[in-house]
């Protein structure tokens, strides 16, 4: 869809390049250039570039309206692209559910983060296969981890019967004073969507807006923090297994492949189990901490788990790449959401790159 409104934004601005022999040329030709700038703004400035698609009709409509017989099917172009303006400041402007997203990672990045270095005698209180995990992840004699910062895509539904929604998604997670911020959009039924997980402390949000507009999901409360805790921890074991040597996580030992852990954060304390198979990764990881919502009813506790696979390299840690969020209905367990990470980044802070 980007592309597409790019290259309306890109022609539209050459045809007031015809303009350029009368004498409002000059009008012409800036309008000109500022709608194609405002194409290309789409994937080098999209934050702002609806600013200068605002700026581009507006000039444009100038020598548009002093030339009406001639030029009047322009107006209409504009309107069009009008709309476009309008949904991308919903949609990334100052008040959106993007800036908020921003405006959240560049404060927790800001925090000060030690960098000390997890060496292998910090492995000494974990279960056998939880250190074997780390070891095969490559986090052994390198910085720990205090933040990561992640891409990824997939696919997400609201029930066993929904339809899939395609997504793209990224998150930042701090460790210490722990935070978890998840953004994603998609589209749903010919209409884009955004949404904004926010963990922050042991607070939790999730607000979810179609057409950049209209709130769709509006939650929070103990239930999501509970489960956004579970989800943190989750997050850890999967994307920054350096974290799995913390002071906030209780381990016991259940059998050679599983293990099982306690992680604390504030007033909240969460159990999992996690598995791992004959090569020492990460294959599934479970918890009955989280709970589904009832339609018109309460909340009730199911068990949660996130099957992994696909393991591969980001930087010189090497985890699972892709996974799947289940829930186990007494009917039977379902996914609801399934992921393939794109890049994981360390210890970035703000406006810095990789450790």
């Amino acid at each position: 869809m980007s592309m597409t409104f790019a290259v309306l934004l890109a022609v539209h601005g050459l045809i007031h390049l015809l303009g350029l022999t009368r004498p409002d040329a000059i009008l012409w030709g800036t309008a000109a250039t500022l709608f194609v700038a405002a194409g290309l703004s789409l994937f080098v400035w999209p934050r702002w570039w609806w600013a200068l698609g605002a700026l581009a009709v507006a000039v444009s409509m100038i020598p548009i309206a002093q030339n009406w017989t001639e030029a009047r099917m322009g107006a209409a172009v504009n309107g069009v692209i009008l709309m476009g303006v309008v949904f991308g400041f919903l949609a990334q402007g100052p008040f959106s559910l993007r800036a908020q997203y921003d405006r959240d990672v560049r404060q927790v990045l800001d925090r000060p983060a030690r960098a000390n270095t997890l060496r292998e005698a910090d492995l000494a209180g974990l279960p056998p296969p939880v250190r074997r995990y780390l070891r095969l992840a490559g986090v052994i004699d390198r910085p720990r981890v205090r933040t990561f910062h992640v891409r990824m895509h997939g696919r997400i539904r609201s029930g066993p019967d929904a339809s899939w929604m395609p997504i793209s998604a990224e998150q930042v997670n701090v460790v210490e004073a722990p935070a978890r911020l998840f953004y994603l959009t998609g589209r749903m039924r010919g209409l884009p969507v955004q949404g904004f997980h926010r963990y922050v402390g042991s607070s939790a949000s999730m607000v979810v807006k179609a057409a950049a507009l209209v709130s769709v999901v509006r939650a929070s409360g103990p239930q999501m923090d509970r489960a956004e805790t579970v989800t943190m921890f989750n997050d850890m074991c999967v994307m920054a297994p350096a974290t799995l040597a913390g002071s906030s996580i209780e381990w016991t030992a259940v059998d050679d492949r599983r293990a099982r852990a306690r992680f604390t954060n504030g007033i909240h304390t969460i159990a999992a189990e996690l598995v791992f198979n004959a090569h020492d990764e990460l294959v599934d990881f479970w918890s009955d901490d989280r709970s589904v919502a009832e339609a018109g009813g309460p909340a009730r506790r199911i068990r949660w788990s996130t099957p992994l696979g696909s393991y591969r390299t980001f930087g010189q840690v090497r985890v699972a790449s892709r996974g799947t969020a289940r829930w186990h209905e007494p009917a039977g367990e379902y996914a609801y959401i399934e992921l393939t990470i794109d890049d994981i980044q360390y210890n970035k802070q703000a406006g810095k790159g990789r450790v």
